[in-house]
């Protein structure tokens, strides 16, 4: 997975030398861990919108980065970050009205049993402290996670994120469980053996002698594929796990925030009120900030005896810009907007798909979408090659997405929530054409 996409630069033939030079001294500074983005990496300069510009001006859709969540250099967001940092920032250890009235305003919209919000700079972050809390809680150490999850980089949240690879190691505390397949799994069934599978990792990791703490998903599953339906199916394994004495955390870093159209959170498309929920990329439309929610017995004796304090975790530009995201969101009608324009994406996308041998399934919610590219639809093999040839079409011709799953085969589109008409029937022209093209 930390592959799919990736620059090769042992085939690379056709940067200019100026890209070649950057690329080399990137390499020299930054070390070999990084990666870059399409067989032909992009050197951009600007962003507005919907839109990005490289450094020879051409201009490029940008269907996949949900970190501006609202699009680019928002003005209202921009404008509250700029007039706070002018003022004051400062940690969370000093009184300001700010941080409160983010905090109120955020717990608002989310279910009234979710009565606290503690702050952090990533979704990485929010996910530690979510797993310190409930296995203080829990007083338990095991986590079950989806096959390809991702839920951050740091060492304690790393071994809960299998879609960074093998090299990750994952200790005998966590347990892989397959994540719903609307192409194998009946519709019908996605709950009971979402549930089922939830019970045989629980039932193995007690043969080791460890007891669950807690089932953390992303509740659209779009590191393993995006599996956004039916509503609903999720329900029964949260069930299991607080039966079985562990908690249930919902990772809305890319579901949440108005993305699917249909709720703001992710969870609420479930009928779910979660024990946690972790934010992260949008919450500040690319300013740094993220949180944990949770409901507030769960971290009552770890507030008393751990505390907790976090230099940049809720400062006050991070309030504003938070804020300033939600303010955006209500005015412009986002939610409606990412459910109406997604709706008209998806019946563009499932058109194409109509004609050709070679998608299995188009799904997603709101602007949230996948399409999944196999050899034929007889065997739905995922076809890793055609994903990477659509994604790379696009990008010479100026729209960027990525691909996801474990077969690096399905197409996964997340343009801004600001996405008008005439952007998506773009995006979807651009996306037949690629196809076209095979």
């Amino acid at each position: 997975m930390t592959m799919v996409n990736a620059y090769d630069a042992a085939s690379d033939t056709s940067l200019d030398p100026e890209d070649k030079a950057l690329i080399a001294r990137r390499a020299k500074a930054l070390g070999p861990a990084y990666r870059l983005f399409y067989e032909e990496p992009l050197h951009l300069v600007r962003g507005q919108g919907a839109w990005v510009w490289d450094k020879a001006g051409n201009k490029y859709l940008d269907a996949y980065n949900n970190v501006a969540s609202l699009g680019h250099c928002h003005p209202h967001v921009v404008r509250a970050i700029s007039e706070q940092l002018g003022v004051l920032n400062t940690h969370t250890r000093y009184l300001h009205d700010g941080v409160v009235d983010y905090a109120e305003r955020l717990l608002a919209t989310m279910p009234d049993a979710l009565g606290h919000v503690m702050f952090t700079c990533t979704g990485s972050e929010a996910n530690d402290l979510a797993l310190r809390i409930a296995r203080s809680y829990t007083r338990r150490q095991g986590v079950i996670v989806t096959r390809l999850a991702y839920h951050g980089l740091s060492e304690s949240v790393s071994e809960l994120s299998p879609s960074l690879g093998e090299f990750v190691p994952r200790g005998p505390r966590v347990r892989l469980i397959d994540a719903p397949n609307s192409l194998t799994v009946p519709p019908e069934e996605q709950g009971a053996r979402l549930a089922a599978d939830l019970a045989a990792a629980i039932a193995e990791m007690r043969q080791d002698g460890i007891e669950p703490a807690a089932f953390i998903v992303d509740t659209v599953f779009s590191s393993d594929g995006l599996y956004p339906d039916p509503v609903g199916f999720l329900k029964p394994a949260v069930d299991l796990i607080r039966a079985e004495g562990g908690i249930f955390i919902a990772d809305e870093v890319q579901p949440g925030f108005a993305r699917t159209g249909d709720a703001f959170w992710g969870f609420q498309r479930h009928e779910l009120v979660p024990d946690m929920v972790t934010m992260g990329k949008p919450m500040g439309n690319g300013f740094p900030v993220s949180g944990t929610a949770m409901q507030p017995h769960l971290v009552q004796e770890f507030g008393e005896k751990a505390r907790y304090f976090n230099t940049f975790g809720g400062n006050p530009v991070a309030a504003a810009a938070g804020m300033a995201v939600l303010d955006v969101i209500e005015d412009e009608g986002l939610q409606e907007n990412s459910r109406r324009v997604g709706a008209a994406m998806k019946a563009g996308l499932q058109d194409i798909a109509a004609k050709r041998d070679d998608i299995g399934e188009v799904r997603g919610a709101g602007l949230f979408l996948a399409v999944e590219c196999v050899s034929d639809r007889s065997t739905n093999a995922p076809d890793g090659a055609l994903a990477r040839f659509v994604v790379n079409h696009l990008r010479r011709n100026g729209v960027l997405i990525s691909a996801t799953g474990p077969g690096a085969n399905i197409l996964k589109i997340r343009p801004p929530l600001i996405l008008n008409d005439s952007e998506a029937a773009q995006f979807v022209d651009a996306v037949r054409a690629a196809f076209a093209a095979v």
